[in-house]
């Protein structure tokens, strides 16, 4: 199978960079493009093999491209998912189709950033782009991503992607890909690089900026045929159901056990092979093929069961199961109200700790050190807990639990975190899902209002999507606090909440009667597990292609640590990765991310996030280096912003910039 580096010249000039990867068959094929910014021919290079099956198993041609101003390809990259992204992949579609060997018919995938542009271009509606399928991606960017979650910003998660973008956008072409010039091309990019992160610091609430590259709310704009991947561990997963739900075009939706990572080494499984789910959906919108997609019910789902806690947890308990469509008929609301939770009182106070939140502290875990969720019960230590008995049935959920409560704050700006936890009879408490809200963001994300001190206001709190059957025997357990940290910024300054349990009621999206057919989905078995090298291995948040992909020494091993300081009353939490991989011909790649947060656990207002992340590449021409490093402090007024970013060449120091920001805190 022929493996073909090409160039796509845009009607701007720019060059962007292509790998082809073309079937020994007789053409013409169809055309399956992935596009991303995180360097096909070294970084991402792991992701091979799965263009690989593509081609030879499904008889398609497959484009990898590198995105403007990142990889090998000319250009800047401004920004993730700008307009002019849009169109060059729009014009990308059509150098595709126009090719000698291709059939005209191009379908786009992806994962997270991927899956992202998959969703962007559809809207586009280029005519040659007839399906895509979006793994893990989001409709909406302010609500649903790495940026802000319920109106507060994401705090663990600016050591991770924000970060390393930065590196990562200042290392240049590979040379012997772009030839003559890349000195020339890696100076331009270095010195003109503006750190994404900054603009997403700036934009503190919803609006223009937020809307361009969101589906939501306009979902008739997608008119081809969409295949929906998610995972119930993603971080993605409300977009999954919403985007669903919405689309008026031929769907499919695949609802896994999934963290942010691939269905065949995904951490938590059952893990599946999912190519051949790819290419049968491909096959029914690119060749026409009558494969029975029409046939089969649109919804397949995994029923996760009680499952105890851990980091490193390797499967969930639970079974596939096929659903008609979304909602379902079979949902039934049930309202438990906080008033007859055991043990409550009329109104509960409680004196907000900053460092609650350490025992689930990502919201979009992928691989190691970014692991999944501990026994709750630390953090419920500094929660108000509400509990009731599931019963001698049992009880399943699906979809959207929602919190309607009764709040008064002690200060202006004030969050509220809700945790549903299943605890098991020994007491261990296991997250089942989560939700936030800064509660000055409560009618509006675009137009926050302070709170009145002491004055009760009514919140309407959605948790994320979710599937879980409680078993006979466990209690229902929910955690309200105020702070949900590191995973989030926490608030400006110490507070009290008082929630009035009169009125106020947890309501749970409870399946009743049969599924509505005895069959269930069957895959092919995963052919790679958690261990093992994979295309996907490095996704740690937004399409973060480029975390941990096995440690190459014990130095290298993933660590995450919870820290705390009695005498100087702060909590830390730590994470580090790194690994090294030979790409053969005299060409590696070594990459490192460290990073920490802490809290005072008096003050809220003072916080903070550290991190460093580093690249090392090696061709026989030269070995360059790229380094960033990034300081966010806070008190109770702003956030004190320094990025550092240093380059070096075999060696020696060769381009070194720093960026500085105080961004005043908008009721946040």
């Amino acid at each position: 199978m022929p493996e073909v580096h090409a160039w796509i010249s845009l009607s701007d000039g720019v060059r962007l960079a292509v790998t082809l990867y073309l079937p020994e068959t007789k053409p013409p094929w169809p055309v399956i493009l992935e596009a991303l910014p995180y360097r096909k021919d070294d970084l991402t290079a792991s992701y091979a093999p799965e263009y690989r099956r593509l081609c030879d198993e499904g008889n398609y041609a497959v484009a990898r491209v590198d995105l403007r101003g990142t990889g090998s390809s000319e250009g800047l990259a401004i920004d993730e998912y700008p307009a002019q992204e849009q169109r060059d992949l729009c014009e990308v579609v059509a150098w595709l189709a126009r090719r000698e060997w291709s059939s005209g018919a191009v379908g786009m995938y992806g994962s997270s950033y991927s899956g992202f542009n998959s969703l962007q271009v559809a809207v586009e509606r280029p005519p040659e782009l007839k399906s895509i399928i979006a793994i893990y991606a989001t409709d909406d960017r302010y609500t649903d991503d790495v940026h802000y979650y319920g109106g507060a910003r994401r705090a663990l998660d600016l050591i991770d992607y924000p970060l390393y973008m930065v590196a990562m956008n200042a290392l240049p072409p590979v040379p012997p890909v772009f030839g003559a010039g890349w000195r020339s091309a890696w100076r331009e990019r270095v010195e003109r690089l503006e750190p994404w992160l900054l603009r997403w610091m700036e934009e503190q609430i919803d609006g223009p900026y937020w809307r361009h590259g969101s589906l939501r709310p306009g979902y008739d704009r997608i008119e081809c045929p969409t295949m929906i991947v998610g995972g119930w561990a993603d971080g993605y997963r409300n977009a999954t159901l919403r985007t669903f739900a919405a689309l008026k075009v031929p769907k499919r939706l695949l609802l896994g056990p999934w963290s942010h990572a691939s269905a065949e080494s995904s951490m938590p499984g059952p893990r599946i092979d999912l190519v051949p789910e790819m290419l049968r959906w491909f096959d029914r919108w690119l060749r026409g093929s009558a494969n029975g997609t029409d046939d089969r019910l649109p919804i397949e789902v995994f029923v996760r069961r009680s499952t105890r806690p851990a980091p490193d947890l390797d499967t969930v308990a639970g079974e596939w199961r096929f659903e008609v469509g979304w909602p379902l008929d079979r949902i039934r609301e049930r309202s438990l109200p906080l008033d007859s939770a055991s043990g409550r009182r009329d109104h509960d106070v409680l004196e907000v700790r900053p460092d609650v939140g350490v025992a689930a502290p990502m919201w979009c875990a992928g691989h190691l050190p970014f692991g999944q969720n501990l026994d709750q019960r630390r953090d419920e230590a500094y929660s108000l807990v509400y509990e009731w008995p599931v019963g001698t049935e049992g009880l399943e959920i699906l979809g959207y639990p929602r919190l309607q409560v009764r709040v008064r704050s002690s200060a202006p700006v004030a969050f509220l975190s809700a945790k549903l936890c299943d605890v098991f009879e020994d007491g261990t408490s296991a997250l089942v899902s989560r939700g936030f809200s800064n509660l000055t963001h409560r009618n509006s994300h675009a137009d926050p209002e302070p709170l009145v001190p002491g004055e009760p206001i009514d919140v309407s709190l959605e948790l994320d999507a979710t599937s879980w059957v409680f078993e006979p025997g466990h209690r229902i357990r929910l955690d309200l606090a105020g702070t949900d940290w590191p995973n989030l910024w926490p608030p400006p300054e110490p507070l009290t909440l008082n929630i009035d349990t009169e009125g106020s009621r947890l309501a749970l999206p409870v399946v009743s009667g049969q599924p509505p057919i005895d069959d269930r989905p069957a895959y092919q078995p995963s052919r790679s597990g958690p261990s093992e090298a994979d295309r996907r291995e490095a996704e740690t948040t937004q399409g973060d292609a480029t975390g941990a992909r096995g440690a190459s020494d014990e130095a290298d091993r993933p660590g995450w640590r919870i820290e705390h300081d009695v005498l100087g009353r702060e909590t830390r939490v730590v994470m580090e990765a790194g690994s090294k991989t030979d790409h053969g011909g005299g060409a590696t790649s070594t990459e490192r991310y460290e990073g920490t947060a802490g809290v005072s656990t008096e003050d809220p207002g003072r916080a903070w996030v550290r991190g460093r992340s580093a690249f090392t590449l090696s061709w026989p021409e030269a070995r360059v280096s790229t380094e960033a490093r990034l300081s966010v402090e806070s008190d109770a007024r702003e956030w004190r912003v320094n990025l550092e970013l240093d380059v070096t060449e075999d060696g020696e120091p060769k381009w070194s910039r720093q960026w500085r920001r105080t961004i005043l805190r908008r009721f946040a």
